[in-house]
C-alpha cells in the first residue's frame, strides 16, 4: 500500500519501460529554457559585509523595517567523531548473522557562532579513518556551504588507501565512497543551518508534505539469542510460525501497518510458506521479500510466479543489474533494489535494462540528505517508484530519515527501520522526541533535526565501542565462528 500523499500519482511505475530515454530527450528538449549572465556594474564591487537595515513597503501594507545581517557566516571550527556500539541481536541474513553488537559513528560539528549540528554514520574502521581523514580539511568552511564540504572532501580521499568500510557486511560495496563520506556531515550542517535560521530540517529541503512517516515491520529470522548468552526477549523465528508471532508483536506493539521478511536464509519454499502465513494472518497489510540477491534467475522468477498478487513488492531477488532486469521481463509484480542501484553510476545502466521498479534511498551512501532529493527527481523523470533502506541505526539516524521523508513528495512506499530491534536504552538521543504511532513517526518541528544529544549515554556507548572488541560488520565470519561449516554463496538456490 502505497503512503498517503497529496500529490497526484505519477502512473505506473513501468509506463517509462520501453521509451524512457526518447521520453528524457524530449523533457529535457521542451524545458530548454535561455538565460542571461548578470555582471556587476563597474564601481559596484562587493564590499565588505557589515549590518544594515532593509526598509520594505508593499503596496496598502505599512512601511516595514527589518534588520538582515550580509553574509553572515557560520563557520566549522571543530568536528568530533565518536566510535559507538550498541547491543544487536542474532538477525540472520544470506550473508551470516548479527553479531552481538552494531557498530555506528556519531559526527559533531561545532561553529565559531557557538551553534552545533549532528550525524551519525557507519562505524566500520575504515570508514572511521575516512571520516577523520576529511575532517581536518572542513574547519573553517561556512555551514551553510556543503557544496565546499563535498569538494574539499572528493579532493582529501585521493590519498585514501584504506579498503572496506561499507557498513554492510559485503551486501553493498559498490556505493559512492564520497558519497558515504559526506553524508553524516552534510546531515550535521543541516541541523545547524535549522538551528541558526529557526526552522526544522524538513523546512530546508523545501517543506514537509507530510506530518507523519509510516514505516514497515521488519521481520527476520532469528535465533533465541546470541550462543553463550541470556535469551532475548523477542524468542526465535525460524519457521513460518515464528515470523509470525513476530509479526503479530511488532504490529501490536508499533502499529505497523506493512510487513517486509529478510529472506535469503532458509530454502525459497520455506520462505514462500512464510510470506503465505504472513499473508493469511494480515490480509490487508503490503507485504515484501527480500533475499539479498540470494537466489539465481530461474529461482527468482519461480518464486515472483507463486507470489503473484501476495507481494508489495519484491526486493533484489537476484544480483546484479543485468540479472534483476532478467527476473523483471518475467514477474508481475514490481521489483526494488538497495543492492543493484546504489550510485548515480548505477542508475543509467538500470533504467537503460529495464532492471527496477522501486530503488530504496538511503542517505548514509547517497551522499546526505540533499543528493538523495536529487535521486528522487531522478526516480520521478523516470516513472520510478520510491521507498527507504534501513540498516541497524539510532536516534540521530531516524530524525534524518524522517526529514527526509517528509520533504520527498514522490516517496511511494512505507520506509524501512531497524528501530524496533534496538533496545530503549541503547541510544544518544535524549529520549522522547522519536516515537511510533500506528507504525508512523511524527516529524519533529523544533530547530534542525529536532533530536538532542544525551552525552551520558554517548560516553556509555562508547566505552562499549572500546569493551566489545568489534572493528567492523562482519556476519559472515561471526556465523563462521559458530558455524565453521557455513559458507558464503551468491547465489545460494
Amino acid at each position: 500500500m502505497r503512503s498517503a500523499s497529496p500529490f497526484p500519482s505519477r502512473g505506473s511505475p513501468r509506463s517509462w519501460r520501453d521509451k524512457s530515454w526518447s521520453r528524457c530527450a524530449c523533457l529535457l528538449k521542451r524545458s530548454a529554457i535561455s538565460y542571461v549572465r548578470l555582471r556587476t556594474p563597474r564601481g559596484c564591487e562587493r564590499q565588505p559585509a557589515t549590518p544594515f537595515i532593509v526598509p520594505v513597503s508593499l503596496e496598502g501594507v505599512p512601511a516595514v523595517t527589518s534588520p538582515i545581517v550580509a553574509s553572515e557566516r557560520h563557520r566549522v571550527t571543530k568536528i568530533t567523531i565518536t566510535p559507538i556500539a550498541f547491543r544487536d541481536l542474532p538477525l540472520l541474513n544470506t550473508v551470516g548473522v548479527h553479531e552481538t553488537f552494531a557498530l555506528r559513528a556519531i559526527v559533531e560539528i561545532e561553529t565559531d557562532s557557538g551553534f552545533t549540528g549532528l550525524g551519525e554514520t557507519y562505524g566500520d574502521a575504515p570508514h572511521i579513518a575516512r571520516l577523520r581523514m576529511v575532517a581536518r580539511d572542513l574547519v573553517g568552511v561556512d555551514i551553510f556551504n556543503v557544496s565546499e564540504m563535498r569538494r574539499r572532501i572528493i579532493l582529501a580521499l585521493r590519498a585514501d588507501t584504506t579498503v572496506g568500510g561499507h557498513g554492510m557486511s559485503g551486501m553493498v560495496t559498490g556505493s559512492s565512497t564520497p558519497d558515504r563520506v559526506l553524508s553524516p556531515f552534510d546531515v550535521a550542517a543541516l541541523d545547524i543551518q535549522g538551528k541558526v535560521v529557526g526552522r526544522p530540517v524538513s523546512d530546508l529541503l523545501g517543506g514537509a508534505v507530510r506530518s507523519e512517516i509510516a514505516f514497515s515491520g521488519y521481520l527476520f529470522y532469528k535465533w533465541a539469542g546470541h550462543p553463550g548468552q541470556d535469551e532475548d526477549s523477542w524468542d526465535a523465528a525460524l519457521d513460518t510460525a515464528g515470523i509470525v508471532a513476530q509479526a503479530q508483536r511488532m504490529v501490536a506493539d508499533f502499529g505497523f501497518t506493512a510487513l517486509k521478511l529478510k529472506g535469503g536464509v532458509f530454502t525459497p519454499e520455506e520462505e514462500i510458506d512464510a510470506v503465505l502465513g504472513l499473508r493469511k494472518a494480515f490480509p490487508n497489510h503490503p507485504l515484501r521479500l527480500d533475499p539479498n540477491g540470494a537466489w539465481t534467475v530461474d529461482t527468482s522468477i519461480n518464486v515472483g510466479q507463486v507470489l503473484d498478487g501476495v507481494l508489495e513488492y519484491l526486493e533484489d531477488p537476484t544480483p546484479g543489474i543485468t540479472g534483476m532486469a532478467a527476473v523483471r521481463r518475467e514477474v508481475p509484480m514490481p521489483l526494488a533494489t538497495n543492492m543493484c542501484v546504489v550510485s548515480f553510476d548505477d542508475v543509467a545502466p538500470a533504467v537503460r535494462e529495464g532492471a527496477v521498479d522501486v530503488i530504496l534511498s538511503d542517505h548514509h551512501f547517497w551522499g546526505g540528505l540533499r543528493r538523495s532529493q536529487a535521486l528522487a527527481g531522478i526516480t520521478e523523470t523516470f516513472g520510478l517508484g520510491l521507498s527507504m533502506h534501513s540498516n541497524s541505526h539510532l536516534g540521530i539516524s531516524l530524525a534524518a530519515m524522517v526529514h527526509l521523508a517528509a520533504a520527498t513528495p514522490n516517496l511511494d512506499y512505507a520506509c524501512d527501520t531497524h528501530w524496533p530491534w534496538k533496545d530503549t536504552d541503547q541510544d544518544v538521543i535524549v529520549p522522547g522526541v522519536l516515537s511510533f504511532h500506528q507504525g508512523a513517526v511524527a516529524v519533529p518541528t523544533t530547530p534542525g533535526l529536532g533530536v538532542e544529544l544525551d552525552r551520558d549515554a554517548l560516553a556509555r556507548l562508547h566505552e562499549q565501542y572500546l569493551k566489545c572488541g568489534l572493528l567492523n560488520r562482519d556476519d559472515t565470519g561471526y556465523m563462521q565462528s559458530l558455524q565453521p561449516e557455513y559458507e558464503l554463496l551468491s547465489p545460494r538456490w
